[in-house]
């Protein structure tokens, strides 16, 4: 499966690249306001990507087909995992980072970030990578296949920081299960640098600010 992509340099000759995956039902458009906020002047010219999801079949969205990464059996989100749906996006996203180490970007010049299924996404893919990433944001998501990191995850990737923000009044993923991805990630030795915002499934002006300087620090 190859992705459609949305491309938005901030100069030329971009130092990084920062691969933003989003949610359900949403598209690449989704984040390029949010991306258009970030001042990352000091980092240098950024090469931001937004993939657009395929379009499928989504079982709790009634069957109706709308973009995303994979389908959505139930409201659990972990009791029943669509896995063969998942490792599918995995290959096509982990495509896109080697696309761009191929156009000359080094692996850990290139940030995976995600929001709710993309999220998700990012954390798995992210982990697995085969080269080192410069870091992963996880926003309002939980980790996939979470029974499977420790034995499928990738030795370059053991220290990659991770960005991790998540909404206390998060309707669609609930606290408890960010929470609970946190402690699993970090029982598996990574530092999670947690935030946690009032808000609900979405993300916020403060969130938008951390995830700056988070940006400014792992790309400095």
């Amino acid at each position: 499966m190859s992705l459609e992509v949305i491309e938005a340099q901030t100069g030329e000759n971009p130092v990084a690249t920062v691969l933003i995956l989003h949610g359900l039902g949403a598209d690449g458009r989704d984040f390029l306001p949010i991306a258009e906020q970030f001042d990352l002047t000091a980092v240098g010219p950024i090469r931001f990507i937004f993939p657009n999801a395929p379009v499928m079949s989504v079982t709790i969205n009634g069957g109706y087909q709308i973009p995303a990464w994979y389908d959505i059996l139930g409201a659990d989100l972990t009791q029943r995992q669509d896995e063969a749906g998942m490792r599918h996006s995995q290959l096509a996203i982990d495509a896109l980072i080697e696309r761009e180490k191929s156009r000359g970007m080094a692996s850990n010049r290139i940030v995976l970030a995600g929001f709710s299924q993309g999220c998700a996404m990012a954390l798995m893919t992210g982990l697995r990578h085969r080269d080192r990433l410069a870091g992963i944001i996880a926003m309002s998501g939980y980790l996939p296949l979470a029974d499977k990191t420790a034995a499928e995850r990738s030795a370059a990737n053991q220290y990659v920081p991770i960005f991790m923000a998540h909404g206390s009044r998060d309707p669609v993923v609930i606290l408890p299960r960010a929470t609970a991805s946190r402690d699993h990630l970090e029982s598996l030795g990574y530092a999670v640098d947690w935030h946690e915002y009032q808000m609900e499934h979405s993300v916020c002006q403060e969130e938008i600010a951390d995830m700056e300087n988070w940006l400014q620090h792992v790309l400095a």
